[in-house]
């Protein structure tokens, strides 16, 4: 058995982009194969402190590396960027840094999306993302563009420098229509670690929708995170405390203000609940173990996500004991 791919995941809620460019850089030496890099205009809660420009992020990473995998965890194309934006932006990228780069997209959040004056409900944030896609695959072309969507309207369009290879685009989907969706305009699926181990009827429901489009769903691309700290409990609760809202999502992701979300978070959450659900161990083979557990669910492409503070130390761990291990079987 071929040893998993494993990337690393900069959290631009949690910390400034010039620090987020530099423990990129530490990834790759350390031997992670990818990077994703949340894409937020506000952070999920107050007290994270940070929000860097993803797509920024991602251009200064690739300019400072030589391998890496590179793309967003994720994009939402319907309200705060248009579709137009995004595939300009995404080619560019594309031309840059060929075979480097994809674009991870989902319907969003209200905290990101509705303080630039939009947001709606699932139905109708689920057929913007997908008018969205097929308008953003359309400028990929490279051809004139006339759209004329029931959302997005576009006259004239050409994008004058697009890659050779168009980019892949992989949708974020957990619920059982969102992963259709993913299967049938997606080249590969962004899902949660519970959702990929545990939902039989959503892997079923990819596994149909995808066979439907024409897809081989073997071999499309899951990628998922593993929520790890390299230490102790302790450490682990002092670094909670920045994501309690990961526990009660679906109560938070109507609120436009991560100060709202915050306190939400802080009333129907905890430090021990979101822990509850994060490897946190000072050894190896615990870290090696949920990897390879992660890969036996079907992912393809996992990404560390470390809520710790000293990122430096968990990437210098995974570059020293974990990913030798996983790549010895």
């Amino acid at each position: 058995m071929s040893a998993p791919f494993v990337g690393y995941h900069c959290a631009a809620e949690q910390f400034p982009p010039a620090d987020l460019v530099e423990f990129a850089v530490a990834a790759e030496r350390a031997g992670f194969q990818g990077v994703t890099v949340a894409d937020h205009l506000h952070p999920w809660q107050d007290n994270q402190g940070h929000a860097g420009h993803a797509w920024m992020m991602l251009s200064a990473i690739a300019a400072r590396t030589q391998r890496l995998l590179l793309g967003t965890g994720v994009t939402c194309p319907i309200y705060r960027y248009h579709p137009l934006e995004v595939a300009h932006a995404f080619a560019s990228l594309g031309v840059l840094f060929p075979g480097r780069v994809f674009l991870g997209v989902g319907t969003g959040e209200a905290v990101n999306e509705a303080p630039g004056g939009g947001w709606g409900p699932f139905r109708e944030r689920a057929a913007r993302l997908v008018e969205a896609i097929h308008l953003i695959r359309q400028l990929w072309t490279g051809e004139w563009v006339d759209f004329d969507g029931r959302y997005y309207q576009v006259r004239g369009a050409k994008l004058y420098d697009t890659p050779s290879a168009p980019v892949p685009i992989y949708i974020a989907a957990s619920g059982v229509k969102s992963v259709r969706i993913a299967a049938r305009e997606g080249d590969g699926w962004i899902t949660d670690h519970g959702t990929l181990r545990g939902a039989i009827a959503q892997r079923q429901a990819f596994d149909e929708e995808a066979r439907a489009a024409g897809k081989d769903p073997d071999a499309l691309p899951r990628i998922t995170e593993l929520w790890a700290v390299a230490g102790e409990r302790a450490e682990a609760l002092a670094a909670a405390r920045k994501w309690q809202f990961l526990t009660v999502f679906p109560e938070v992701v109507n609120l436009p203000d991560p100060r709202a979300v915050q306190r939400t978070a802080g009333e129907l959450s905890s430090p021990e609940r979101v822990v509850a659900d994060w490897v946190v161990s000072p050894d190896p083979d615990v870290h090696v173990a949920a990897v390879r557990e992660l890969a036996a669910a079907g992912a393809t492409h996992i990404f560390l996500h470390s809520a710790q503070e000293d990122q430096r130390r968990v990437i210098e761990f995974y570059g020293w004991q974990v990913l030798p291990a996983l790549r010895d079987g």
